[in-house]
């Protein structure tokens, strides 16, 4: 908590730089897209085939283990709500001229700077930005996120939960949508209410804020007077969704939920050991205990769970539940509340 203001304050020890592969396929974080040689100059890491976007953008191969990862975590997260992505074509900001190196300095001077104003962690994230074409994303690059309409601060979706910003996207005339992952600058976050229009930090103990959770924010705030020099554009993902029947804005229909009846979690993760892999299972595992340690709250495992499994698994293996058909050594009697109820109607303890 903090202690002037009695709001939630996160002091995430996590480091999220940049993408970068290591020769197993795992995603760590140690090295920039635009990286800094020895002497402060700012050099291109890629050789660009530049297509389609102009000379600030280099297209980057399928077989790029970087493209790779970035379009399968896309991916994956939006099948688990319904949707079906097809991913057309990934491009990255190459840094192309003497401007635009001077723009990385700078988000590295600021990271340097946040990072002394609290405790040695800048709090650097990967969020994504729903474009309303090439052109928007060609100005943002070029020219900042200035020209927009932002008094109460952009809001950039995490790279974890990128619907927001799919839902601002807006397709062209060939049905193509554009994503800009963007490096952020979070620093020390506070708790901004859905709706508000609070436009600035509430004290100089904040530098940006999280929207509807601390702990697995739904949108990320970035104050105006910091837009341009805590936000660095690093990679464009073009893509498709062929379930939409036109142009347009998305329109995400809610997704398949689970239903009651109650469902204890043992029973669950049991079940879905027989189709997820080992990591997956390990990492519900592990929320599941953090539930039970009382770290995060019941909706936000059901929704890391969701995220994990998808929605269509997770409606099936209650669907199979709710006939009677799991064997009896995955089930346990329901644990009753204080107030006698079971736990709530998504179908999960």
């Amino acid at each position: 908590m903090d202690r002037y203001n009695n709001r939630p304050v996160s002091r995430s020890s996590k480091k999220s730089v940049n993408y970068h592969v290591d020769d197993d396929g795992g995603a760590t974080s140690d090295s920039e897209s635009c990286a800094s040689s020895g002497g402060g100059e700012i050099i291109s890491t890629v050789l660009p085939r530049r297509e389609d976007f102009d000379e600030r953008f280099g297209k980057m191969e399928e077989s790029e283990k970087v493209r790779n990862v970035m379009e399968s975590k896309f991916v994956r997260w939006l099948e688990s709500h319904g949707l079906k992505p097809e991913v057309d074509v990934v491009h990255r900001n190459v840094c192309s001229n003497v401007m635009l190196q001077a723009k990385v300095q700078c988000f590295q001077i600021f990271m340097r700077a946040v990072a002394k104003l609290r405790e040695g962690d800048p709090n650097v994230k990967y969020a994504w930005y729903g474009a309303s074409s090439k052109g928007e994303i060609d100005d943002i690059v070029e020219h900042g996120f200035g020209g927009k309409n932002l008094s109460n601060g952009l809001r950039l979706s995490p790279e974890d939960n990128p619907l927001e910003s799919v839902k601002r996207s807006v397709a062209d005339k060939h049905g193509l949508r554009h994503m800009l992952l963007c490096r952020v600058i979070l620093g020390r976050t506070e708790l901004v209410q859905s709706g508000s229009d609070q436009w600035r930090p509430s004290s100089e103990e904040f530098d940006s804020g999280v929207v509807e959770s601390v702990s697995a924010p739904k949108e990320y705030v970035v104050w105006c007077s910091k837009i341009n020099t805590h936000v660095l554009p690093e990679f464009v993902l073009s893509f498709k969704l062929p379930s939409s029947s036109s142009s347009g804005r998305v329109s995400v229909e809610q997704p398949l939920r689970p239903t009651s009846p109650w469902m204890p979690f043992p029973a669950l993760i049991a079940l879905l050991s027989r189709t997820l892999p080992s990591p997956d299972i390990t990492m519900i595992n592990k929320f599941h205990k953090d539930y039970a340690e009382k770290k995060i709250s019941r909706q936000e495992l059901i929704q890391k769970v969701r995220v994990i499994a998808g929605d269509t698994l997770l409606a099936s293996i209650i669907k199979t539940f709710r006939a009677r058909k799991i064997p009896a050594s995955c089930l346990k009697p329901p644990i009753r509340s204080k107030n006698g109820n079971r736990p709530g109607s998504n179908g999960l303890e």
